[in-house]
This record gives structure tokens, sequence and C-alpha cells, in this order.
């Protein structure tokens, strides 16, 4: 291959860091490039668009190992199956984030200051009040 594309082009092309690009190459998410007779790594186009697949795929929620079933510039089938199941744990953390902001919400307007307090009392609206002391005290919230 006597021309191609250097680590900084293809780095710069596809908006990551050539540290980014190394790694990449290490971990066997992208092809070992073809070196010039002066020893500089030579990149073909696919390593720009690999590397832009993996880092969709990452923005997507997507892990690296997950991201990476794009090796060495060919894809591996199944997306549909890895897409519906990524978006399954999104579905699942929304709903555990929409819980934990009720939660939040109810300890604002119940006027919580101090967790210690606030979990022996039997008006704290914080999920481990059933975990406080059978012997809670009556009385104003927190």
């Amino acid at each position: 291959m006597s021309s191609g594309l250097r680590s900084g082009q293809v780095a710069e092309a596809a908006g990551v860091n050539v540290q980014t690009l190394r790694y990449y190459e290490r971990r066997g998410l992208l092809a070992e490039p073809e070196r010039s007779n002066g020893g500089h790594r030579l990149y073909g186009e696919e390593a720009v668009t690999a590397l832009r697949v993996i880092k969709a795929a990452q923005r997507l929620g997507f892990t690296l190992l997950e991201a990476g079933r794009h090796r060495h510039g060919r894809s591996v089938a199944g997306l549909q199956e890895r897409a519906a199941a990524k978006r399954a744990e999104v579905d699942r953390k929304i709903a555990d984030l929409a819980t934990i902001r009720t939660a939040l919400a109810a300890a604002v307007e119940a006027g919580c200051d101090d967790l210690t307090v606030c979990a022996s009392s039997a008006c704290c609206p914080i999920p481990f009040t059933d975990l406080a002391e059978e012997n809670r005290h009556a009385g104003p919230c927190c």
C-alpha cells in the first residue's frame, strides 16, 4: 500500500484522538494497518468508517465490547436483537430514574433535611423508612 491515511488523519476524520485509535487497534476492533516504507501506519477509509460506527454505538449506550461487534471492518449481524435488548435496558433505567425522582421530590416536599432523622420518622418518604427502627417517633416529619 503506497498511499493511505496516517494515524492523525484517521483520528481527525473519525473525531477521536490517536491514542483511542491505537487502543482500538490493540483491542482488535481495527485491523492492523499496513506500514509505509518509513514505518508509518497507513489506514484505508474503512478504518474511519469503523471508528465512526464504534463511536456512534457508544453514544447509543453500547459498551466498547458491544460496539466492537463491528470487527476489522466487517459487520456482525444481529443489530435488531442487540438494539432491542439495549432499548429494554434503557427503559429499565428510565423507570428506575423515575422512581428515584419521585422519592427525591417527596423528600423535598416533606422538608427532609437530615437522612438519619428522616429514616427514623414514620412519615419519611424515602424508601429506606421500612428499614428504620420499629419505635418510630410520631410528630412532624423530619
